[in-house]
């Protein structure tokens, strides 16, 4: 029993200790500028990617509302807009079945973004932010196709992840 109540007690110690330190986790702040009520345009999509602009745009406002840290209204009536420009979705081979078949791609898409005041002013920008997912291939192409896509809707709610803790970070 004497042992139980010394384990409790450095347990209480180590948590007052952690809890003194200030730490906490990246983002969960608030927007720049104080905004309150944001909008959130859907993506310019430079890339053969159809689609993925209105996936991220709409993973990155279930971020918001999830977090409830600030209102997602329409243009007219917010305080900011974050727009964002999907510059690139490359692909590449990470591992080989044999000599010439893949076995596993990577995809990686590339985001740079803008928010900006109600009045034009820039109040926060962010280049090259990115994300990746690994998918299977398959001997068959419908099947690639379809681990493909289920890697690009993992990706779009990773970057629309990234993007909102990099906008509400408050360091």
């Amino acid at each position: 029993m004497p042992r139980f109540h010394l384990s409790m007690g450095i347990c209480i110690v180590l948590w007052l200790v952690m809890a003194a330190c200030g730490y906490r986790f990246s983002g969960g702040g608030e927007l720049p500028g104080d905004v309150k009520k944001l909008n959130i345009r859907v993506f310019e999509n430079r890339t053969n990617e159809n689609g993925l602009e209105t996936r991220i745009a709409n993973d990155l406002i279930n971020q918001f509302i999830r977090f409830d840290s600030v209102r997602i209204a329409d243009k007219s009536s917010a305080d900011a807009s974050l727009t964002g420009i999907i510059r690139s979705v490359r692909s590449v081979t990470i591992s080989h079945s044999d000599a010439t078949t893949s076995a596993e791609r990577r995809i990686q898409v590339i985001i740079d973004l803008k928010l900006t005041s109600a009045e034009g002013t820039l109040l926060w920008s962010a280049n090259a932010i990115s994300a990746y997912e690994t998918y299977e291939v398959s001997l068959e192409k419908a099947q690639t196709d379809k681990n493909k896509k289920s890697a690009l809707a993992i990706l779009s709610s990773r970057v629309a992840e990234r993007i909102y803790y990099r906008l509400t970070d408050n360091f």
